[in-house]
């Protein structure tokens, strides 16, 4: 166990971790209320569709404003029979110029994340809540999220995923239908409703550049979310 430890935190770029309990992240940063689950009236138009199909089917997606102002839709990446399923919250700048999420900065640390656990980028599946970028990096709104859904829902169906790693506060609340802090829903498994596939919610990778004391926290979330998967 140390030994996967100390391959943690080399590949995360950290020298030594402080041991001594680390104050939460202030509510101001995590608990700012998600969008509220109004459910939008757009039908289902993914049954039965393969991979190929739904991704043309995201391709040429009108179904939001969001449509309007993206660069190229972000699918997802990696592989098609993964046990571990990545869902982040939205393509930025970088995944909305690539057409891949978790790109850039942030996808290099979650790149390290996952291989402190013994995977590569290759072996996990990486989708997002939403599959084009906001303008300007916004929180998604309820309408786009549930236009949204039934992409990533037809994503779970065909992926049959043994564990969801939900990163970030967005992507953990919308999941979990819940407006609870990120501090209070990681460090334990969820389960995702109608699957009842595990859910582990961690920090954004975004959010361990600008705080990497958090690291130690995503350390244990992913050990836990390998230790989930190991009972499945």
């Amino acid at each position: 166990m140390n030994a996967d430890r100390n391959q943690y935190l080399s590949a995360m770029g950290v020298e030594q971790w402080v041991l001594r309990r680390q104050a939460e992240p202030s509510e101001a940063t995590l608990a700012t209320p998600s969008p509220e689950t109004a459910e939008v009236n757009a039908p289902d138009n993914t049954p039965g569709l393969d991979w190929p199909a739904l991704q043309q089917r995201v391709a040429g997606c009108t179904l939001c404003q969001l449509s309007a102002s993206r660069k190229q839709t972000v699918f997802g990446v990696g592989d098609h029979n993964a046990d571990w399923l990545i869902i982040g919250e939205a393509p930025g700048a970088d995944e909305d110029a690539q057409g891949e999420p978790f790109v850039g900065r942030a996808g290099k640390l979650l790149n390290a994340m996952l291989e402190g656990v013994g995977l590569k980028r290759e072996q996990v599946y990486i989708a997002n809540i939403l599959k084009c970028r906001p303008p300007n990096n916004r929180d998604p709104r309820p309408e786009e999220v549930q236009h949204c859904k039934q992409y990533l829902t037809r994503q779970i169906e065909l992926l049959k995923p043994k564990v969801i790693l939900a990163v970030g506060r967005i992507a953990a609340q919308n999941l979990l239908q819940t407006e609870e802090a990120i501090g209070r829903l990681r460090g334990k498994a969820h389960r995702l409703q109608h699957f009842d596939i595990p859910v582990i919610a961690t920090y954004h990778p975004a959010y361990l550049l600008r705080k990497p004391t958090e690291k130690r926290k995503a350390w244990e979330d992913l050990k836990l979310a390998r230790t989930t998967l190991n009972r499945s």
